[in-house]
């Protein structure tokens, strides 16, 4: 035996003594923690070892990170099932901020050219108009502007530079559908066995302690599954739903068809026991954009002429109002018939008071959850938004509105010039897909704070990046036909 063997051989028995020291001790010290100070202390001694070592992996292999940061988002939701508060919604913020650290660490490979882009230049000038919104003198208190921000400009722009610069590839693209599609085909089963079979004990002390005044109405539960509300989930439902319909259209093989057919339907029944009628606008959006964007009149003329005899049947019978799903649903066409819309109209109204004299709002973080939490008796905080673009209208006024809107309009215009460049056909469907979506949850999104929530933000976040720059995706190779497998 060699000198070199001979060593090796030494340092793989002292290792081997090590990690078996480690397994017996580890478990010995978690049992005396949790004798000694709790269930909490004893998982602090597991906790940290993987924590530390998801850092490190963040850090050498950014797009760990992103993947990590957009299964977290989903899973946020079960937070109603620890026992003890824990700050995950900043937790995520440090995922996202690890992984733009680890893409400045490989600043080697990453490709920052792409920065000089449209939509980067597009995502900057919103952010530089909401840091400008921290000094804004209406504001009470400023601290609450970093944890609105987030979703206004901040996680919007860091998702940015991350998909812009990392090597994103065909294969990521479908491994983010099979992460959303599998995360909402779970989200849809837990929502029927919250309405067919019953919800769990920490749902039903989530409900007792004040969301059942939204979540019960008439006897009836309003499925939310793990989302933060049934509004939230109810949009989700029907954006998976547009994307399945979009695939299912477009698609050729016989058994991906069939494939997307039962998945269109179990998500559209998903948003059906939302309860959520706002979410119908997320379909009423979505699906047109989608015929316009395919620049195909005989699918134009074959689109309206499918929807139009289910909007006759929603709008003008009371055919399926006995289902209390249908019944939700159709009360979405009628508004004016509807009390809790008509109070937002109220709302507004005296909004509209409130801010005629500040056009640039009462500040970041002064209205919704934030507002009630550190300024309570502000008149900012104690009219409720309500939606998206009235949160936004309030806390950045009457500019910063115009300015969002105008953001989301360039968004959308570029995304259309994008993919009517396309030539891939695999890629231009998908992304028309994407781009629908998109659509269809900012329209629906007047009437409920959806993009605000995660993991929402994330997905509509992430994907206005890909659809924007889709042309990255559009080469040679990839100019053959195919059929458009999404899931493969």
């Amino acid at each position: 035996m060699t000198d070199r063997t001979f060593h090796i051989s030494q340092q793989l028995r002292s290792n081997r003594l090590i990690f078996g020291l480690l397994s017996i001790l580890l478990p010995l010290a978690a049992g005396w923690m949790i004798g000694t100070w709790g269930t909490m202390s004893g998982l602090l001694i597991v906790g940290v070892p993987i924590a530390l070592t998801v850092l490190v992996s963040i850090l050498v292999e950014p797009k760990l990170g992103l993947l990590i940061y957009i299964n977290l988002g989903f899973f946020l939701g079960f937070s109603r099932f620890i026992p003890v508060e824990l700050p995950l919604g900043l937790a995520l913020d440090g995922v996202i901020m690890l992984t733009l650290m680890g893409v400045i660490l490989n600043g080697r490979r990453m490709n920052w050219h792409r920065l000089h882009h449209p939509v980067f230049y597009i995502l900057t000038v919103w952010l530089f108009y909401t840091i400008l919104e921290f000094f804004n003198p209406e504001a009470p208190y400023q601290p609450a502007w970093f944890f609105h921000a987030r979703f206004f400009s901040l996680n919007w722009f860091y998702i940015a530079i991350i998909v812009l610069v990392m090597d994103i590839t065909r294969a990521d693209i479908r491994l983010f559908f099979k992460i959303w599609l599998g995360w909402s085909l779970f989200a849809c089963f837990w929502a029927f066995k919250q309405q067919y079979i019953g919800v769990a004990e920490a749902e039903a002390i989530w409900l007792a302690q004040g969301a059942a005044k939204t979540h019960v109405l008439w006897g009836q539960l309003r499925s939310f599954s793990f989302y933060s509300d049934a509004s939230q989930f109810g949009a989700e439902m029907a954006g998976v739903t547009l994307v399945c319909l979009i695939v299912l259209i477009e698609e050729k093989n016989f058994i991906r068809k069939v494939s997307f057919i039962v998945l269109a339907l179990l998500f559209f029944w998903g948003f059906a026991v939302s309860g959520t009628r706002s979410a119908l606008f997320v379909l009423l959006g979505g699906y047109p954009a989608y015929l316009v964007l395919r620049r195909n009149v005989r699918l134009l003329l074959g689109g309206i002429a499918a929807a139009i005899p289910i909007l006759v049947i929603l709008l003008f019978t009371s055919i399926g109002d006995s289902n209390y799903q249908i019944f939700r649903i159709r009360s979405a066409l009628h508004p004016n018939q509807d009390a809790s819309f008509l109070v937002r109209l109220e709302n507004q109204a005296k909004l509209k008071a409130y801010l005629k004299d500040l056009p640039f709002g009462a500040g970041i973080g002064t209205s919704g959850d934030m507002g009630a939490r550190f300024s309570p008796e502000h008149p900012a905080s104690i009219i409720p938004p309500d939606s998206w673009y009235v949160e936004i209208w309030i806390e950045t006024g009457v500019v910063g509105l115009t300015l969002y809107l105008l953001v989301l309009a360039s968004i959308i215009a570029l995304g259309t010039y994008k993919v009517w460049q396309i030539k891939d056909p695999w890629l231009s469907k998908l992304m028309i897909a994407l781009l629908a979506e998109f659509i269809g949850i900012i329209v629906m999104s007047y009437s409920n704070p959806t993009i605000g929530q995660f993991p929402t933000s994330t997905i509509l976040f992430i994907s206005s990046i890909l659809f924007t720059t889709c042309e990255r995706w559009d080469t040679a190779k990839a100019k053959t036909p195919g059929a458009v497998n999404v899931v493969a």
